[in-house]
């Protein structure tokens, strides 16, 4: 019996001794499958990143960048042309129809420059003529503030309004200051004046334009001056137009009449 005891104390304690031996051991194994699991982890965060590849830029050639300087001046010239044709698209009260000074300037160059047949040529002469006539045949009328009729007499403007309204393919205005801003006359420098063009003058200080006659050539002109005084001709050259004078416009061209 005592031997039994004896055994069993023995076996007991062998096993205690096992298992004592046995646990330090544990958490060793446990701290080292956690690293080996949060290497494992970083392994495959490393395979799901993409690869960054390094892209050389490719060097151009002279030709491809005389390319790509015609190709930045095309796009801005269509650019400036866009913004230019939504500037001429502005709204505002005018008469006649919209089209650019430069392209009215163009078109009032020497008759030389424009290709026009023999009928149109005759036609455009004859229409110069006729205003010329209108003109001349009022010489003497008293001037008439608001007058538009040979009945009547004329101002300024009505003197001018007269002589072209039947001529020309747009509305032409009443005042000398809408006349002056007409859209369809294209400015013109005083040293290239042409028989039928408009000459303005400030008389007053007031506004743009007050004051408005028809260059007749060799430096006069044809006007309806002021109450009291008759449709004249006067000379562009004399001192009190010249302190005057503010610009001209041509109103009549090839492509302007009827």
């Amino acid at each position: 019996m005592r031997l039994i005891i004896t055994l069993f104390i023995l076996a007991f304690a062998q096993l205690f001794f096992n298992v004592a031996s046995a646990s330090p051991h544990a958490p060793v194994k446990a701290s080292q499958h956690k690293v080996e699991k949060k290497s494992a982890r970083e392994d495959e965060r490393r395979k799901r990143r993409p690869v960054k590849t390094a892209v050389k830029k490719s060097r151009l050639t002279s030709v491809q960048k005389l390319k790509l300087k015609k190709q930045k001046k095309v796009e801005l010239v269509a650019h400036n042309t866009s913004a230019k044709k939504i500037t001429l698209k502005s709204s505002s009260k005018h008469y006649g129809r919209q089209r650019s000074s430069k392209v009215i300037a163009a078109e009032t160059n020497e008759l030389g420059t424009i290709k026009m047949s023999k009928a149109h040529r005759q036609r455009y002469q004859k229409a110069r003529e006729t205003a010329m006539a209108k003109l001349m045949g009022q010489l003497g009328k008293p001037y008439q503030w608001g007058g538009t009729s040979p009945h009547t007499g004329f101002d300024c403007s009505g003197l001018v309004w007269y002589a072209y309204k039947d001529l020309l393919k747009f509305k032409i205005p009443r005042t000398a200051n809408e006349m002056y801003h007409l859209r369809d006359a294209a400015p013109i420098k005083r040293e290239l004046l042409e028989k039928g063009d408009l000459v303005f003058f400030r008389i007053n200080g007031r506004g743009t334009a007050d004051h408005v006659g028809v260059y007749l050539g060799d430096g006069k002109f044809i006007q309806s001056p002021r109450t009291g005084k008759d449709i004249q001709i006067s000379a562009l050259g004399k001192d009190y137009w010249q302190r005057h004078y503010i610009g001209a416009r041509r109103m009549m061209t090839p492509k302007t009449i009827r």
